[in-house]
């Protein structure tokens, strides 16, 4: 999945001499938190809502409405705006954009191409694509399957779930190193991890895994944790 799926296209932008107090208008009017600042077509910066909140005079000030406003009005967010910007283009993939998101700590990106602003792509532009990658919305079961860090270990689990007549929404995996405890359910049983190994984190769709925890079980794989979503 790519930046240009989940972006959101033709961004709300301002110029740079756009005022502080415009500025959180234009957002709060259109519920953004963060904007794109253009000069003559082209990317020289981007402000959050927290920047502007920031430069904004302190509640506790002892200045009146108007002279916090006229402040506010004088002010440009070229004057706030961070002015190296890290981008994306629409084909980087969505997880590319969010290590980029963690190494720098911020929660958007815009989406550039020849130069050009088309999108802005933010965390939760990437909530969103996680959910609808591991089918969180739709009836099923997750299952967290315990794996060796060995060749052919997938292949044997999709087999066992393809012959129990199971389709495969969602896949993830972590590896030893990335693995915790599980808790088990309330009612259930079940092996707790093993050093060593890894999870593979299936979501199917079915609202009845039982029998095929129990042919997972006889080929070796340990359920360690199952949830039923119902619809």
């Amino acid at each position: 999945m790519f930046v240009r799926d989940r972006m959101t296209p033709n961004p709300i932008s301002i110029d740079e001499d756009v005022s502080v107090l415009e500025a959180l208008d234009i957002m709060r009017r259109h519920q953004v938190r963060r904007l794109p600042i253009l000069r003559q077509g082209r990317l020289v910066g981007i402000v959050t809502e927290m920047d502007l909140m920031r430069v904004s005079p302190s509640p506790a000030t002892s200045l009146s409405i108007f002279e916090m406003n006229y402040l506010l009005t004088q002010m440009k967010v070229k004057q706030v705006m961070a002015k190296e910007v890290v981008t994306v283009s629409p084909d980087t993939t969505i997880e590319e954009a969010a290590v980029l998101m963690r190494e720098h700590a911020i929660a958007g990106l815009p989406v550039l191409e020849n130069g050009r602003l088309v999108g802005i792509v933010t965390e939760t532009n990437l909530f969103d694509a996680f959910v609808d990658m591991m089918g969180l919305r739709r009836p099923g079961s997750r299952l967290t399957v315990e794996v060796e860090d060995r060749p052919g270990q997938l292949a044997e689990i999709t087999r066992i779930i393809s012959e129990a007549g199971v389709n495969i929404i969602g896949i993830a995996s972590l590896p030893p190193d990335q693995v915790g405890s599980v808790p088990s359910p309330p009612g259930q049983n079940l092996n707790s991890p093993t050093h060593g190994r890894g999870q593979l984190v299936l979501r199917l769709a079915t609202t009845d895994p039982d029998p095929l925890v129990r042919q997972l079980q006889q080929h070796g794989f340990p359920v360690v944790h199952v949830v039923v979503q119902a619809g």
